[in-house]
């Protein structure tokens, strides 16, 4: 079976669309299984996972292969909730073409725009499957109209509903003009067209073939001269536009009950783009040495490492060597099971075996280096939400660091940071969510417990104003004792500026070679000032001090300012400094006074927003919020926006602690130190 006779498809959109449930319908329509699983049951091909189980919806990425229309389809279910859409960009990048299952409610509409700008921007073919019709009764035009909205390509109604709701028919077909039925467990059945529905069908069909004219100038003008393009020309120009992600064509039906399944598969086996179709889209040369990129790793019990890859050109097979790795197995994906392979060919999807270096998004190959092929790749998503770490049994903290790094590789969204001031391990994900079903990861798989709680703030400390401090350590043993004086100034300097040291000695009073010592005994007490934290922007000015030729060295002189500032610090006015970051809010217009006041909320300051650049219908918030506050912030802002807001930050200034904050901080800090 070549590149010709494969269809890469990847089932995508937001969570509850229904996705899952397409997919099994699609095995089951195809023959691939007798009979069908409900999410609900626990019991479908996809969604194997213990976790996706659980909570009755995809937590990552699931693949199917099968036989229909005598073409091989590889089948990619990707979960649709936000804490996991990294995993659904990693997929996308290695299909042809993406099916975007949508819920037929125009107040979720809002929640496709991540999905379709991702597609739009790294320019997948994608068609909108509108699922669940028996329970919608909005007009078919005002979801088409909803969807125009949202899609920077053209939307084309490939199908127009006939009734709506309980009241459901079945639908016409826009390019025959035919209209079927549906049919309970069975292929839909063709109806005369209703005669109430013919202006309508017409007035869809008219602007199905204006819009594919904007790209065929035969077609357009045979629409000039009134004239009737053949079915044969419609369905060419559907899969050209299609396969050149020019228009976004759409289906419908009820996937529970197999409804406009069937159409749907036949659509795709004629119209999407093959294999070779987009890899000469995207300029690889097909002609050259095996090419392979990684979509998903994952670890099985006894299967040990598996590597979902998409291969691109060549053709590979058991116990070659790709990337100084030995592949240990190829197989075709079906959910939790695989069937192992000789080999595979250009354009195909499967699992490599034992594959232990290969990372996500990298291309495995047969020379020593690289090959420069343009092939996609996803952007790495930028974390939003953290957890400090700790395995509840200290004896399992080896095993932890293993498990973490085998997570990490399954899903590289998420990052493992080991913050050495604060003694605290950080798991940082998308969301609350992610997170959580990471850890349920870590139990299931590698049966181990962690206890979790939010990340401590790094804050600092400063002063107000100056003082002179003097330190002198003086110690007496037998033999040589410790000896060493200093007199400093204590200064704030601007805020940013950090630490500055400043030698004004004269005469000798203390010895250069003992000068680097007092700095260095400086910048070791400032690591935890007066109010238990680092402190910053003070500049240490040594102006006097005294030695004895005999028992003074460079500890002496590290303790002998160390005393000083412990002494002279507290009169300085410390105050405490909390970190501020400079945050991109990105949320719907609709949520945007919402979410001003969730950042007023978290004592941020808004600097301003405006229309979100290549986004309609999304504003672009930009703010200054005290990191402290940052940690469930996410949560909440997903919460006020349909789970559609996202941001992006990074660390801008320091600034003082509001006072009635400042005590609670430094009694909290105090207790935990005690604790």
């Amino acid at each position: 079976m070549g590149a010709h006779d494969i269809r890469n498809v990847a089932l995508v959109g937001p969570n509850g669309s229904g996705k899952t449930t397409l997919m099994e319908s699609m095995l089951y329509v195809a023959g691939a299984i007798g009979r069908k699983g409900r999410v609900l049951d626990g019991n479908t091909v996809g969604d194997a996972s213990a976790e996706a189980r659980a909570r009755h919806m995809s937590t990552e990425l699931s693949a199917a292969s099968f036989t229909a229309h005598d073409l091989r389809f590889n089948l990619l279910d990707c979960p649709g909730s936000v804490d996991f859409l990294q995993e659904m960009r990693q997929a996308v990048v290695g299909v042809d073409l993406a099916v975007v299952v949508v819920e037929p409610a125009l107040e979720r509409m809002i929640t496709l725009a991540p999905f379709l700008q991702y597609l739009d921007d790294k320019e997948i073919p994608h068609l909108v499957f509108l699922n669940k019709m028996d329970r919608s009764e909005v007009r078919y035009r005002d979801l088409l109209d909803s969807l125009r909205q949202l899609s920077a390509r053209p939307v084309v109604p490939h199908q127009y509903a006939i009734g709506r709701g309980s009241e459901l028919v079945g639908y016409i077909d826009l390019v025959s003009e035919k209209a079927y039925a549906f049919r309970e467990g069975a292929p839909a059945e063709e109806i005369p067209l209703p005669e109430e529905y013919r202006e309508r069908e017409q007035a869809a069909r008219t602007e199905m073939l204006e819009t594919l004219a904007d790209f065929d100038d035969d077609l357009l003008e045979l629409l000039l001269e009134d004239k009737r393009p053949s079915e044969e020309q419609i369905l060419a120009d559907l899969r050209k536009t299609l396969g050149a992600d020019q228009v976004v064509p759409v289906f419908l039906g009820v996937a529970e009950q197999d409804k406009g399944v069937r159409r749907l598969l036949a659509a795709i086996a004629r119209e999407a783009p093959d294999p070779n179709e987009r890899a000469q889209r995207l300029g690889i040369e097909t002609d050259g040495p095996p090419v392979a990129q990684v979509l998903k790793n994952s670890y099985q019990p006894h299967a040990g490492k598996l590597s979902l890859v998409r291969i691109w050109r060549g053709r590979i097979e058991d116990g070659m060597t790709l990337s100084g790795m030995r592949v240990g197995g190829i197989h075709r994906p079906f959910g939790g099971q695989s069937e192992a392979i000789e080999a595979a060919e250009a354009g195909d999807i499967v699992l490599l075996a034992r594959m232990e270096e290969a990372k996500t998004g990298a291309l495995l190959h047969t020379g020593d280096e690289p090959p420069e092929l343009p092939v996609p790749t996803a952007e790495p998503a930028k974390p939003m939400f953290a957890f400090a770490i700790r395995p509840q049994n200290r004896a399992d903290e080896v095993k932890l660091s293993s498990a973490l790094a085998k997570l990490i590789d399954e899903d590289p969204s998420l990052q493992l940071e080991h913050d050495a001031e604060l003694q605290q391990t950080l798991l940082w994900g998308q969301g609350e969510l992610h997170l959580r079903v990471a850890l349920e990861r870590l139990l299931n798989k590698y049966h181990i417990k962690v206890e979790v709680a939010p990340p401590r703030t790094p804050y600092r400390e400063t002063i107000r104003k100056g003082t002179q401090a003097h330190g002198r350590h003086k110690k007496q043993t037998g033999g040589h004792g410790q000896f060493g004086d200093v007199k400093i100034e204590i200064r704030p300097l601007e805020r940013g500026a950090g630490f500055a040291f400043e030698n004004k000695i004269v005469g000798g009073a203390v010895p250069k070679q003992f000068i680097p010592a007092v700095e260095a005994g400086a910048r070791e007490y400032l690591k935890k000032g007066p109010l238990g934290f680092p402190v910053v922007d003070v500049g240490i000015t040594l102006f006097d001090g005294q030695y004895h030729t005999v028992d003074s060295n460079d500890l002496s002189f590290k303790l002998a300012v160390g005393l000083a500032l412990k002494d002279g610090l507290p009169r300085c006015s410390p105050v405490l400094l909390e970190p501020i970051l400079a945050v991109t809010i990105s949320v719907p217009s609709a949520y945007t006074s919402k979410t001003l006041q969730l950042v007023t909320q978290k004592r941020g300051q808004v600097l301003g927003y405006d229309a979100k650049p290549g986004w309609p219908g999304w504003d672009e918030i930009k703010a200054h919020i005290p990191q402290g506050e940052m940690h469930d912030f996410i949560v909440n802002l997903r919460s006020l926006s349909q789970g559609t807001g996202f941001f992006d930050w990074s660390f801008d200034h320091l600034q003082e602690v509001p006072e009635r904050l400042q005590k609670q901080i430094v009694e909290q800090a105090r207790q935990a130190a005690e604790g």
